[in-house]
């Protein structure tokens, strides 16, 4: 899997590229600055772009500026987004539209290797990864109606886990259940948000969407 790194720091950027080359991953560029990212994912055209959000000049939103138009004139690359801290409405803009090929992690999180790869390859491959921090936290943005009211307590959990980019078979793991029974709540889950089967849509995409903006 081919990876290009955006980060202002030097040693973060040269740190996580040794440690992708390590898990067999391929870096194709590096790059300090937005601007120098976007022309290098033009000629590289990796499968997975990983971008601070704060980055030279202003260091304000550069990198997320970066990601958005790297989602809309790029479509086959992913983009994971690695920030010191949840920046709610950022990860909002970031997954208003479609979450498929989407990642956003706490860079403390990166300590864990196994779990930080994992994440590059989900997105790569055009699955999400988002931090149960940053998940959390845009909870706290609740809207008046609630349309995850006609969830049942586990299939709100369910969908939790389901918003952090788990499979079936993780979810089942991780609550400690089958994962026939992981299904039946998660068919469950479509129908009370009356997403039903189109050829169009995402529907597991379209319900974690539903989960965060809720």
């Amino acid at each position: 899997m081919r990876v290009a790194l955006a980060d202002d720091s030097v040693l973060l950027r040269e740190g996580l590229a040794a440690l992708l080359e390590g898990k067999e991953f391929e870096v194709v560029a590096q790059s300090g600055d937005a601007e120098d990212l976007l022309r290098k994912v033009g000629a590289h055209k990796p499968d997975v772009a990983i971008v601070d959000v704060r980055m030279p000049p202003t260091h304000t939103d550069e990198g997320l500026k970066a990601a958005l138009e790297i989602r809309e004139r790029f479509p086959d690359t992913g983009v994971l987004v690695l920030s010191a801290y949840v920046e709610e409405t950022s990860a909002l803009e970031l997954l208003s539209d479609d979450a498929a090929g989407i990642g956003y992690l706490l860079k403390d999180r990166v300590s864990d290797v196994e779990r930080f790869t994992e994440a590059v390859r989900r997105v790569g491959e055009g699955g999400s990864a988002l931090d149960p921090e940053v998940v959390s936290r845009l909870l706290g943005r609740r809207r008046r109606e609630d349309p995850l009211e006609a969830l049942s307590p586990r299939e709100r959990e369910v969908l939790g886990l389901m918003a952090e980019g788990r499979s079936n078979h993780a979810i089942a793991e991780a609550l400690v259940v089958t994962e026939r029974a992981v299904e039946k709540h998660v068919t469950s889950i479509f129908t009370k948000l009356s997403l039903p089967p189109t050829v169009e849509d995402h529907r597991r995409v379209l319900a974690v969407l539903a989960y965060l903006q809720a």
